[in-house]
């Protein structure tokens, strides 16, 4: 018999496994299992991704799967901490709680994006300002301040030259497929989630920090990144390395939020990909 999609229960089960993987990982600058940080500690990330689990394939839509479980995680931790984490993971359990026999994720990535509607904005939009991220602003058309008049992948598409979340709405999650590819091509371990943020930190301008403090500070954030990933493999000692970057990101405040969000859905998709 073909193989079948996703139960619900494993789909969750994944996604605690992402969100726990990703906060056993030494990402300089965010939080994580060997230093919190910009006032939260992992156990406030670990209860938001349990919680948030349920919700996420609880929901009918993507939409709903976004605003069940981004409330469901304000109310159990009082504060946001996995939004961009759900507005990525959403579509991707959506995919995979639809996948047709034989059918692979990214097509039905495609699929489920091409499929999103007014209603899932609006969810969408309801879940963001109740999460009222730090540093979100206002834009000139379909700000979340306002009801949405278009599709959430068209929401997304125009947010997407200033939010590297938005951006996969639009690339059918280019980024984070590349990232769970690199993901895979490394053995399992905290090494290999720490190379997929690294990596994704070195390529891109991290959304959070540019929001909070400028684009000038995000691009030497990722220049600062590039050039300590490229050396990383020639420290004699790994995590001291490590520890002594995140010290230095965190005593100026610098938190890679959106690249902590991108690994998540990076290991999520890598593991939804092997269990398929």
């Amino acid at each position: 018999m073909p193989p079948e999609g996703f139960g619900l229960a494993e789909v969750a089960a994944l996604f605690r496994a992402a969100c726990q993987a990703e906060l056993g990982a030494f990402k300089p600058g965010n939080v994580h299992v060997f230093r919190g940080g910009h006032g939260m500690t992992v156990a406030t990330f670990e209860k938001a991704a349990e919680v948030a689990a349920v919700r996420l394939v609880a929901g009918r839509n993507v939409g709903e799967r976004i605003e069940g479980a981004v409330k469901a995680s304000l109310a159990a931790v009082g504060c946001n901490a996995n939004l961009g984490i759900i507005l990525l993971c959403a579509p991707l359990a959506e995919a995979a709680l639809s996948l047709g026999p034989d059918e692979e994720l990214r097509p039905a990535l495609a699929r489920t994006l091409s499929r999103l509607t007014v209603a899932d904005a609006e969810a969408a939009y309801r879940a963001i300002a109740a999460a009222n991220p730090g540093g979100l602003g206002s834009a000139p058309d379909q700000d979340v301040a306002d009801a949405p008049t278009v599709t959430l992948r068209a929401a997304m598409s125009q947010a997407a030259h200033r939010d590297r979340i938005a951006l996969q709405y639009v690339t059918d999650f280019e980024d984070v497929f590349a990232s769970a590819a690199a993901y895979d091509a490394r053995p399992s371990g905290r090494a290999a989630v720490e190379d997929v943020y690294l990596g994704l930190l070195s390529l891109f301008p991290d959304s959070h920090v540019a929001r909070k403090f400028g684009a000038e500070t995000a691009e030497t954030l990722r220049r600062e990144a590039a050039a300590f990933a490229a050396s990383l493999d020639a420290e004699p000692d790994r995590d001291r390395a490590l520890d002594a970057f995140d010290l230095h990101l965190k005593a100026r405040g610098l938190n890679p939020g959106t690249t902590a969000d991108l690994t998540v859905a990076a290991v999520f998709t890598a593991l939804l990909q092997r269990n398929r």
